[in-house]
Formats: C-alpha cells, sequence, structure tokens
C-alpha cells in the first residue's frame, strides 16, 4: 500500500485544480502542494462527499461556506486511512462495508416495494374508504353523469319510452325497498350487444342490450338490478373510481370541487373500462341484493338462476364474458347464493308475464326502429 496518494487540490475559490500529493498520519490528513508547501486537514472536520462506491471518485471537503477540495481516484486511500488514523476514521467510508452496504440497499429497495404495494392495497383502498362518507351526494351525481355521457352518448341509449317505464317500474319497486337511501336510481339501457351492466356513483345504473336480452325472466333482470344498486348504496363504484383513478380524481372527491366535470367524466369512463370490484364488495352486493329481492317478494332463486344461465349457456362468449369477468368466481357465488337463497317466499311477486317480458326485451329493437343512430349501432 503506497505512503503518499497523488490527487488534485481546489483551494474553494477558484475552479484551477492544483495536483498534490497526499500524506497520510495518525491524527491528520497532510496535502503537498507542489512548491513545497503543505496543507493540514484535521480527519475530524474533512467530509466524503463522493466515493462511497466502487469505482467512484473520491471527494474529500473541509472547511466553510466555500470549502477547500481534495479530489483522488485510487481506490486503496480510503482503506489506508482507516488502517492509519482508527477511530479518528469515523467520517470516511470504509470498504470493507460496501457488501454490507450493497445488502442493506437491497433490503430498502424490497421493504419499499413492499410499503408501495402495501400501500396500494390498503392505503388507497382505506383513504377511499375515509373519504366516501363525506362525499356530497350532488358531486356523485355530476361525476355519474360525467361519466354516463362518455360511456352512453345519447345516441347509443335504448329509448323507447313505453317499454323503458316498464324497466324502471322494476328499479321504482326495488328502490322504494330502501326509502332512507339518499340516491335517487336512473336506468339507462345501451343499445350494444354486450352482456354487462354497472353502477355509476350517484345513482345511475347501466344495462347493456345485451344482458337485457339474456334474462329469462323479468325476475332475473330484478336480481341484476339489485346487485348493482347495491354497489351505489354501498358506495362501492365511487370509492373504486377513487381508488383506481388519479390523484386528482381523489382531491376533487375530498374537497367537493368538480369544475373539471369532463374531465373526470373521461377518466371515470378509461377506468370503468378496467374495474374490477374486489372480493369483499362483490360479496356483500350479492348478499344485500338477494336480501332486496327477499324485501320486495322477488324469489331470490332468480338470481342463482341468472349466474348459472351465464355460467352454462355462455361459457367461452366473449360478448357474455365481460359482465362474468368483472362477477368473478361464478361457481363460488353460486354456491353461496344458493345457501342464501333458502326457500322461495310463500307468494313471490311476478313482476310480468313471459310473454310481456319478451315484448319489453325488445326495447333497443323499437328505439332503433326510431332512431336512423341506432339503426347504424344495432348492426356493430
Amino acid at each position: 500500500m503506497p505512503s503518499l496518494w497523488q490527487g488534485f487540490y481546489l483551494d474553494g475559490r477558484s475552479a484551477t485544480r492544483h495536483p498534490v500529493s497526499i500524506q497520510l498520519t495518525t491524527a491528520a490528513l497532510h496535502i503537498v502542494k507542489a512548491d513545497g508547501h503543505t496543507i493540514r486537514w484535521p480527519y475530524s472536520e474533512i467530509v466524503q462527499t463522493h466515493g462511497a462506491y466502487e469505482g467512484e471518485q473520491i471527494r474529500l471537503e473541509y472547511g466553510a461556506p466555500l470549502p477547500q477540495t481534495v479530489i483522488l481516484q485510487d481506490s486503496t486511500f480510503l482503506a489506508a486511512i482507516q488502517q492509519i488514523s482508527g477511530s479518528s476514521a469515523t467520517p470516511f467510508h470504509n470498504p470493507r462495508q460496501r457488501p454490507l452496504r450493497l445488502r442493506l440497499t437491497i433490503l430498502a429497495g424490497m421493504v419499499l416495494l413492499g410499503m408501495m404495494g402495501g400501500f396500494y392495497m390498503w392505503g388507497i383502498p382505506g383513504l377511499a374508504k375515509l373519504v366516501a362518507p363525506h362525499i356530497p351526494v350532488s358531486w356523485e351525481e355530476q361525476l355519474g353523469m360525467s361519466v354516463l355521457e362518455q360511456i352512453a352518448p345519447s345516441e347509443k341509449r335504448c329509448v323507447d319510452q313505453t317499454r323503458l317505464a316498464a324497466l324502471e317500474s322494476i328499479v321504482a319497486r326495488l328502490s322504494r325497498a330502501v326509502p332512507d337511501s339518499p340516491y335517487r336510481i336512473r336506468l339507462t339501457v345501451v343499445n350494444r350487444p354486450t352482456v354487462n351492466a354497472f353502477a355509476l356513483p350517484g345513482g345511475q345504473v347501466v344495462v347493456f342490450r345485451g344482458l337485457l336480452e339474456a334474462t329469462e325472466t323479468p325476475e332475473q333482470f330484478a336480481s341484476v338490478l339489485a346487485h348493482e344498486l347495491q354497489h351505489i348504496y354501498k358506495q362501492h363504484s365511487t370509492r373504486s373510481l377513487i381508488e383506481q383513478a388519479s390523484t386528482s380524481l381523489l382531491i376533487a372527491a375530498a374537497t367537493g370541487d368538480f369544475t373539471g366535470g369532463v374531465a373526470y367524466g373521461i377518466e371515470g369512463a378509461r377506468v370503468l373500462g378496467v374495474l374490477r370490484y374486489s372480493r369483499l364488495h362483490e360479496g356483500e352486493a350479492d348478499r344485500e341484493g338477494l336480501r332486496l329481492l327477499q324485501a320486495v317478494g322477488i324469489d331470490p332463486a332468480e338470481m342463482v338462476a341468472f349466474y348459472q344461465i351465464m355460467q352454462a349457456q355462455h361459457p367461452h362468449d366473449d360478448a357474455a364474458s365481460s359482465y362474468l369477468s368483472t362477477h368473478p368466481d361464478t361457481s363460488d357465488r353460486i354456491e353461496k347464493l344458493t345457501a342464501l337463497a333458502v326457500a322461495p317466499p310463500p307468494h313471490p311477486v311476478k313482476l310480468f308475464s313471459l310473454e310481456e317480458w319478451k315484448e319489453l326485451r325488445s326495447l333497443c329493437q323499437h328505439s332503433v326502429a326510431s332512431s336512423p343512430h341506432a339503426a347504424m349501432d344495432s348492426s356493430q
């Protein structure tokens, strides 16, 4: 190991580098300039700002506010200063600690990733759950309307008033069983063949034509509505949008500021494209939806029947899979719902006859006949 090291000295007043020799003693670092002048730096007053990593240039600073600087490249310097100065070397990096430093860095990175994952899994949902009850209903309604305009523009909607009013009467029957709800439920049927339905914040329920036509009875349709209504009543839709959307939407929800309504509507529509409710949300919507059917006198077995139809008739049908994919573990859910359904009510409510229901399911066909835009859409 050398007794002298070559480097460069900067006086702190200019950027000029002066070649120097560096000598180590037990108490101080001696900097010998080309003219023989020696500068003494006590170890306790030196700060190492670079050189902690292998291959990195070593940089030492001394004094303030404009520190003098020594720069050198020889990697043996740090080991030598540890050996010669002993306990005085504490301000300097010890090369022997580099493997430990690497392991600690990796560990810190893993901990950080774990914390980020934990915040994503529990922190954001917890924050959304905390914020949601304090969100004004008017704000939820505006958000729901804004999202609705993006995913179901007026030319895509099925608007035959007579048939739509009959479907809305099912919504009204279910809503009356929850008189303390602050939400006014509104139904929109979209002229698309996809078998899907979802709830928007503030009371909007959206049903695609494909799902309406897939139901064999009006009571099965009521079971879908009961499930979606629970997502609204329990604020699952609002919380899920807040969880999966941007920070700006979370801040807007917390403050009640909806000045960027269109932007939030676009963002909400984007999020809904990949929205998946948690197992807890889905389980709660199933249980409470089934109880809602029981409360209005509809046989809860109709909910089970609808899932069974979807599972049996459309196992590989892309048009239907979107509904099942947003409501996962269908077999498990059928089993749980069957256990909850127990005996049917003594006089189960029949909403419409099968002939009437066949006519009501043709809602979008009649809307097509009255709308040139819808006629073009129905072929898609």
